[in-house]
């Protein structure tokens, strides 16, 4: 394979040469290839297997002859708390949540998602190198660590880090045994009342061990920009820091097929970092549509031994922010279409798992979004990655506090010794991502009161400035009068607006930038296949089962309903866009719940926490995804009880207008007008009697020609389950998951939608059961037992593939229902 790179690096027609010249030429592949095998090449292996796992304190942990045999066995990465149980006593707290309008404090039990990662806890694993690492270098990459690790080897300290959220690396050249049994010990600490949301715990993000030679590629030392583009060409700017003297850097850029489009040899190399320029000719353009990526391979050598390699991807993209025209992708005029995330995965908890996370981006792709904001913490590498390659612009923010406190132990204690550092790692590790189009320094922090705030916001703007000169900084703002009056506001790349709809004009005349961003919008709140009668527009509703209205008319006392925002967005051309507070639900914060045990998840999602959209994604669709037609009718039409009563009938399209029928009879056209935001986007009838029977929609083209329909019948007695995997095809890593939404429907298979029955789950073969979901926020069932009730008439089980291919088996029962089976296989 070496022998390939090179002849691919140097292309060479040897059959229009002498023999002579062959010779020579084969000798010298032959030397070369003679300095790659014993050069010693770059590496890195994610730690994974073989963790061994204590939650609790114990001061001789570190120690590298410590028994640690008893202790449970883990892979990482690893949530120690997600397994529960839920308890209301966990980090309960009298506190008046200020960003919710409170000012008396009352018991909070579900804000932190009521489980059970408050506490200390030891990590230990074991790796070996050879002999010949004595001459390397060695380093330890963490992506994440919640929180506060302290990294031993061999019974010594070798760094520590407070932030957990953040990337860091440690050198341990000097510690490392080589040719031995190197022991790693990392001891972690979480403490209460240190979030607003569940934080996860233990090493939820991979562990890295990277050897290479110690003349090399400094790590995250690559940063590449593409400062000038074109449809004929683009101009890539690749600086590359070394620990190496009188080295030679050669840079090869391939194409998405891995074909050599560009070759450069750094002319030269100021102090340790080369300078390169790279014509690529009629670049294919990164965008959400066109998520194209690029590689860079750079290659350090030492005349003909080569010391390092280091691959990047990149994209080929321009970003411009202008007053009065806005943001710009590629020199095309757009509006971010986008979403929060908080980073749990529901049922998973924080732990890192690309498959759900490629699930949630799928799904929010259907949907017609662009555009994601990591709230209100630093994303995950895989997270940034898929975005590269599912093509979604990337909001990348740091911190939820800065100086002035939020919760009692928040990130306040640490900014002012850690909060440049934090940047900084921030940037290097994940500056070469072409979907990070802005960072934000912060999320509704305390200090946008008083000119220490100005002078915080000043200053970590300027750390961003000086690590990246190519992306503006923004900061979502809550207290936007406040903002207005001291210049903290003013002085920002990108007034970042969260809520506050009503100061969207007032804001765009104070400030000079000449444009505003949504960065935090809605909040509006619902149940999944709940509705509340009488429908009405309402704050901070609550009712006695702790659910909310899906009829999406329901938003907390700061936050407003969607189509606030929708108008703002169409008819402010200075609004650059949104992002929606949240695409999915997350565990913790249950607004409007905060006070109301058992809830322990939010409702703010157009997802629930299993994943399965609401109604509410479908009013954005009808928005947002310009490729496909939505029709969506709500609500479920099985209302035992309320015969005869007035239940209201919304549809959710990108078509103009629609018919409604019941069991046959019309009940009118509806078409959107502008008398209110809600008739501008929704078709609603608010009269309808209801009657049991069959509902349906018919949507009309300009023409006034029927094109679409949707239906919902009446469903009889829950007869059986119906399951639906998002693949049935997964890879045997012993990562990947199958994700199975389980229906229960009646004889006729219609969708029995307020069926809470009881289902257990068995998986067989090569494969086991990983989690299950329903989406409830107020469920105390744990997400590991293989047992769970339905809500709302679905739920879904997540099945994990094993290491060997072969086929796994999934079974579902319920009592009294006909159950159902599911093979799913695996393979490498």
């Amino acid at each position: 394979m070496k022998i390939k790179v090179l002849i691919k690096q140097h292309p060479i027609n040897i059959m229009r040469r002498s023999y002579l010249f062959k010779s020579f030429l084969l000798m010298l592949l032959l030397i070369t290839a003679t300095f790659h095998v014993f050069s010693q090449q770059r590496t890195e292996v994610l730690l994974t297997d073989g963790w061994k796992f204590f939650k609790g304190k114990n001061e001789a942990s570190f120690a590298k002859d410590f028994n640690d045999r008893a202790w449970k066995t883990v892979a990482v990465p690893h949530d120690w708390a997600i397994e529960g149980p839920f308890d209301k006593e966990i980090d309960k707290q009298m506190v008046a949540i200020v960003q919710n309008g409170e000012s008396k404090p009352s018991e909070k039990t579900g804000r932190t998602g009521a489980l059970p990662y408050i506490g200390e806890a030891w990590y230990r694993n074991t790796f070996s190198l050879p002999a010949s690492a004595k001459t390397q270098r060695i380093i330890l990459q963490f992506d994440g660590a919640m929180s506060e690790p302290k990294v031993y080897l061999n019974g010594v300290k070798v760094g520590e880090w407070n932030y957990g959220y953040n990337y860091f690396y440690i050198d341990i050249t000097d510690h490392v045994l080589a040719g031995q049994k190197n022991v790693l010990a990392v001891h972690l600490s979480n403490q209460p009342k240190s979030s607003r949301w569940y934080p996860g715990a233990g090493l939820y993000r991979n562990v890295r061990l990277i050897t290479k030679d110690k003349e090399s590629i400094e790590q995250w030392g690559v940063s590449i920009t593409t400062p000038e583009v074109s449809k004929a060409f683009a101009k890539v700017n690749i600086k590359t820091r070394l620990s190496a003297t009188d080295a030679k850097l050669v840079t090869q850029i391939l194409d998405a097929k891995g074909k050599l489009v560009a070759i450069d040899t750094a002319k030269t190399i100021f102090g340790n970092e080369a300078d390169q320029n790279i014509k690529i000719l009629n670049p294919n353009l990164w965008s959400p549509e066109t998520p194209y990526l690029y590689t860079a391979v750079s290659r350090l050598y030492e005349e003909n031994k080569i010391l390092d390699e280091v691959t990047t991807r990149f994209g080929v993209r321009s970003i411009s922010y202008v007053a009065g025209t806005g943001f710009s992708l590629n020199g095309t005029i757009r509006k971010f279409k986008g979403v929060c995330l908080h980073h749990d995965l529901g049922p998973l908890g924080t732990a890192i798992n690309v498959a759900a996370l490629r699930r949630q981006l799928m799904i929010l792709k259907d949907m017609g979004c662009d555009a994601i904001r990591s709230s209100h913490n630093m994303p995950s590498l895989e997270q940034l990655e898929l975005c590269d390659e599912l093509g979604f612009m990337f909001l990348a923010e740091t911190f939820d506090e800065w100086a002035k406190a939020k919760v009692e132990n928040g990130y306040h204690r640490f900014f002012q010794q850690d909060a440049e550092k934090d940047v900084v790692n921030l940037v290097k590790a994940t500056r070469n991502h072409p979907c990070i189009v802005m960072w934000s320094s912060g999320n509704e922090v305390p200090d946008q009161f008083g000119a220490e705030g100005v002078k915080r916001a000043k200053w970590l703007q300027e750390i961003f400035h000086r690590e990246d000169p190519t992306r503006p900084v923004t900061v979502g703002m809550d207290q936007v009068k406040a903002t207005m009056a001291s210049g903290f506001g003013a002085l920002l790349d990108i007034p970042g607006l969260n809520y506050r709809v009503h100061l969207y004009d007032e804001a765009y005349k104070a400030f000079p930038q000449g444009m505003l961003l949504g960065s935090e919008t809605a909040s509006t709140v619902s149940s999944r296949g709940i509705y509340k009668f009488p429908v009405v527009k309402a704050k901070n509703k609550t009712y006695s089962d702790f659910q909310s209205s899906s009829y999406d008319l329901e938003c907390c006392d700061w936050s407003n309903v969607p189509d606030d925002d929708f108008v703002m967005q169409d008819d402010k051309p200075w609004v650059i866009g949104e992002f929606v507070w949240t695409g999915f639900d997350y565990l913790g914060e249950p607004t409007p719940y905060d006070e109301s045990w058992p809830s322990r998840s939010s409702y703010f999602g157009m997802c629930d926490l299993a994943g399965i959209p609401k109604d509410r994604y479908y009013l954005y669709r009808s928005r947002w995804n310009t490729e496909k037609p939505t029709l969506h009718l709500l609500p479920h039409w099985n209302w035992a009880g309320r015969e005869g009563q007035t239940t209201p009938v919304f549809v959710y399209t990108n078509y103009e207008s629609a018919e409604l029928f019941l069991n046959g009879r019309s009940l009118g056209v509806q078409k959107k007008n502008n008398s209110t935001p809600q008739n501008r986007y929704r078709l609603m009838w608010m009269d309808v009697k209801y009657e049991p029977g069959t509902l349906k929609v018919v949507a009309y083209d300009q023409q006034g020609k029927a094109v679409a329909e949707e239906t919902r019948v009446t469903a009889g007695k829950p007869y059986r389950i119906v399951l639906d995997p998002d693949r049935k095809q997964i890879v045997a890593d012993g990562k990947d998951i199958s994700f199975v939404t389980a229906t229960v429907v009646d004889k006729n298979g219609i969708p029995c939608p307020t069926t809470n029955e009881r289902l257990n789950f068995e998986v067989t073969g090569d494969g086991k059961f990983k989690a299950v979901c329903n989406g409830d926020a107020t469920s105390l069932e744990m997400f590991n037992k293989p047992t769970m009730k339905l809500f709302s008439g679905k739920l879904v089980i997540l099945v994990q593939s094993g290491r060997k291919p072969g086929k796994m088996v999934l079974k579902v029962k319920g009592k009294s229902l006909k159950s159902a089976e599911l093979s799913i296989t695996s393979g490498k």
